[in-house]
């Protein structure tokens, strides 16, 4: 199965590989990225090289696939976009994303969430899409809300991070959901 590459107006979504191994480093290391990202904030280049290898694995085996965001004006690799927990048979997976702060607030991450979307309910034919978020994050919150996610409820002590347990809400979209704005905004009904 060869790794599908996406695209939008200003992105493309890429193969992570072996080559993105230092951008994926410079937004790894950053405490203000994984802060809420539920991992520790990488400390050397070797980590950055294991979990590019664990994306290359987990997306060989059918269990999870992850996109490497590149602005398409310069090539520049600003963030990665990813399902994890995907589960074909059971026709969902959870979304994960980080950004580089410095493109922060300029609606990449969501002009990506939402080719990512597309893709996982018309090509994978997945039928929910979760997404598990800190408490504290409201701007993810916020960006899941405005995409149509619902809040499904909370996770306590979900995660483990910095040594300390963290709470997470759920959130989920449904295809159902994600087809209803597509129809109204036609003025008709999904089926």
């Amino acid at each position: 199965m060869l790794f599908p590459t996406l695209e939008t107006d200003r992105l493309k979504l890429i193969e992570i590989t072996p080559i993105h191994t230092l951008s994926i480093f410079e937004i790894l290391s950053l405490d203000e990225v994984t802060r809420y990202y539920g991992t520790d904030r990488f400390t050397s280049i070797e980590e950055a090289r294991k979990i590019i290898e664990v994306f290359q694995k987990n997306f060989y085996e059918k269990r999870a696939m992850r996109w490497g965001i590149v602005l398409k004006e310069n090539n520049k690799f600003i963030g990665t976009l990813g399902l994890n927990g995907l589960q074909l048979k059971n026709k969902k997976a959870e979304i994960g994303y980080e950004i580089h702060p410095s493109f922060w607030r300029k609606g990449y991450t969501s002009e990506a969430i939402k080719e990512v979307l597309r893709y996982s309910y018309q090509e994978l034919k997945l039928n929910r899409i979760g997404a598990v978020v800190y408490l504290e994050n409201e701007a993810s919150s916020n960006l899941l809300q405005k995409l149509g996610f619902k809040k499904e409820g909370v996770l306590r002590d979900y995660l483990f991070q910095n040594n300390s347990y963290h709470t997470t809400s759920m959130f989920s979209l449904l295809k159902r959901e994600w087809e209803l704005p597509a129809a109204e905004s036609l003025g008709t009904h999904a089926k």
